[in-house]
This record gives C-alpha cells, sequence and structure tokens, in this order.
C-alpha cells in the first residue's frame, strides 16, 4: 500500500469514494445527494491537502488535512479520513492516521482536532483513541444520523507538540 498526493486524475475515483460513504448518511455531515461537482470544495480545495492510498493501482482510501481555523488558530490542523466500503477491515483508517500525524508534524501542526465524530461510529471513536485522540467535547443531538435521528458528536483532540 502507497500513500501519496492525491492528483487531478486521482478526482473520479475520490468520487467514488466520497458519495458511497456518505450516502449511508450515519458518519459524514454531506449531505447524501452532494453533487460531484462539490467534491472541489469539500475535498480537494486549495487550502488543504488530499492524500490518497492505492494498493495495485487501486485507489482505497483518502484523506485531507488542513488548518483547523485562520491565523491565530491556523497550528491546529483538522483532518477527514475515507475508506472505500468494499476496502474495510484492511487496516486502512490506521494507516491513513498513522500517515496524517506524521503529514501533521512534518508541516509543523501543534495538534489535529476533529470537530465533529459521530458518537455511534465506534470504530472510528475506537480508532481515534487508539492514537491518541481524546474526547474533549460533546454536541447533544449534533447529528441527524439516517437510521438513529439525532445523536450526539464528539469532538476529539490530539496534542502533536513535543513528540517526535
Amino acid at each position: 500500500m502507497n500513500i501519496r498526493k492525491a492528483i487531478t486524475s486521482d478526482f473520479d475515483k475520490v468520487w467514488e469514494i466520497f458519495s458511497r460513504v456518505i450516502k449511508t448518511g450515519d458518519t459524514y455531515v454531506f449531505h447524501p445527494n452532494t453533487p460531484k461537482k462539490d467534491l472541489k470544495k469539500h475535498w480537494f480545495a486549495d487550502y488543504m491537502e488530499t492524500y490518497v492510498l492505492e494498493e495495485d493501482g487501486q485507489i482505497l482510501g483518502t484523506y485531507i488535512i488542513k488548518p483547523n481555523q485562520i491565523d491565530l488558530g491556523n497550528h491546529i490542523a483538522n483532518c477527514s479520513y475515507m475508506v472505500n466500503p468494499n476496502a474495510q477491515g484492511k487496516g486502512i483508517g490506521k494507516k491513513l492516521c498513522e500517515h496524517s500525524l506524521e503529514t501533521a508534524k512534518e508541516n509543523g501542526f501543534e495538534g489535529i482536532q476533529f470537530n465533529i465524530v459521530v458518537s455511534t461510529n465506534k470504530i472510528a471513536v475506537a480508532l481515534w483513541e487508539k492514537y491518541g485522540f481524546e474526547i474533549i467535547g460533546t454536541t447533544p443531538k449534533g447529528f441527524r444520523h439516517a437510521e438513529l435521528g439525532m445523536v450526539d458528536t464528539y469532538i476529539m483532540y490530539k496534542n502533536l507538540k513535543g513528540e517526535q
């Protein structure tokens, strides 16, 4: 498996993953019917870096990294990750997380904050906790889950300052 910066020709393959992940309405805030043209602003904007994980010429996962805030808050990163549903359970989320932690450190970020992690997404919460992220806040009923209705969301944070 190889992780690299996404290039223009990856757009359609990333869209395939993005559209399948959001269609379920259970983990991301994007409307399940988000049009393809919006991928540029959500996953390929100028102020973020986009990465893909590929194996045997197939893109199996992707993530973005960007400053969580502008100006005086830009020392904290924000990341989002997506794995092709057909490739789940192969450790791709783990590899994307590890890569993003290294990328964040290389880019001088002092921490990473996830602004909205759906509380019912137990696999993601457990993965982030395994990598040292902590739940630092809860938004009651912060997400309209497609099947469960209103569910809580978490703000998760990992301090990178002082890590090698």
